[in-house]
């Protein structure tokens, strides 16, 4: 792979620092578990599926001693997949394994996936994505990324359109940096220029990731996404989710019951040191909102795609495999 966001190295885990991108690759190596989690935490390594990857690296790295689960349970609440690794790896005989069991089943669920998502990119699609959907989100390959990643790689004629995703640019630091490195033609939009561009006819798709889907479909993604999916219904163009089973929460009745992190004041009123918001001003920074099922075209996973999901469609197919 190209881009390699998560390296196991038998006694130490290196994490591409999402941070430092575009400018600068430098790899955290983390030795513990409580590195793992700072790591998570700090947004060194984030999007659903590595983070679970990476946590299950982090009980590698403590042998898998009680104090590394609560430790790397605590790191990030919304994504469901850190939960899901966790479980696994309570489970696990050989943690090791186990992990790179998780890791590589990963990566063959975002190549499924897109396998199936270009299915549904016509051609010379115009597809505007929101934050990072890409490998650096995953173990690699990508999910929503991954989908249009597969399309060019089936010589389709396609060009992304990246909102830049604030308040911690995302799109502009990330799935640009991975659409250059790979030459997929894109282009870098702010996020309220989605409506006008829509509007002019100048978008015909929109694909987006999530952190966890609900079990009636209602999906948990990038705070922002909410806004686009209604944008899209408005202008009657298809709005997918691309995400791995490890997304879906049976457990959750709806979005209603997804716990929603808020993140530091400091990412909305600045950024790398720079402040533009005056001192004393309040701040809210919910990291995630809720996209209702009803506003969702489809579902994009390892097994096919979900068409107007709910609950009923998404139980079927998790209970038969199909």
């Amino acid at each position: 792979m190209k881009i390699e966001p998560i390296r196991w190295c038998g006694d130490r885990l290196e994490l591409l620092d999402q941070r430092l991108l575009p400018d600068q690759t430098v790899h955290v190596t983390c030795r513990t578990a409580a590195e793992v989690a700072q790591a998570i935490r700090d947004m060194v390594v984030r999007g659903a599926p590595a983070i679970g990857c990476a946590a299950a690296f982090g009980v590698v790295l403590s042998k898998a001693s009680p104090e590394a689960f609560q430790v790397l349970s605590k790191s990030r609440p919304t994504a469901v997949n850190l939960f899901w690794a966790l479980e696994r790896m309570k489970r696990a005989k050989d943690p090791e394994a186990e992990a790179l069991a998780i890791f590589n089943e990963d990566l063959a669920a975002n190549r499924a996936m897109g396998e199936h998502g270009a299915k549904l990119i016509p051609e010379r699609a115009r597809i505007l994505t929101y934050c990072n959907t890409g490998a650096l989100a995953t173990s690699g390959h990508g999910t929503a990324l991954g989908v249009i990643r597969t399309a060019v790689q089936e010589r389709k004629q396609v060009s992304v359109i990246a909102c830049e995703t604030r308040p911690y640019l995302q799109g502009a630091r990330l799935t640009a940096w991975e659409c250059v490195q790979e030459g997929i033609p894109c282009t870098l939009v702010t996020d309220n220029m989605a409506g006008h561009l829509m509007s002019r006819g100048e978008v015909d798709l929109v694909i987006v990731g999530a952190d966890r889907i609900a079990a009636n479909g209602d999906v948990a993604n990038k705070i922002g996404t909410y806004m686009l999916a209604v944008l899209a219904r408005r202008h009657r163009l298809p709005f997918y989710v691309a995400a791995p089973l490890s997304t879906f929460d049976p457990m959750i009745a709806d979005g209603a019951a997804i716990p929603i992190e808020e993140r530091a004041a400091q990412e909305v009123t600045g950024y790398r040191g720079t402040r533009w918001a005056p001192q004393g001003v309040a701040v809210r920074n919910p990291a995630f909102d809720i996209t209702p099922a009803e506003l969702v075209t489809g579902i994009i996973c390892e097994r096919g795609a979900i068409p107007e999901p709910n609950r009923e469609r998404i139980q079927a197919l998790m209970s038969t495999g199909t």
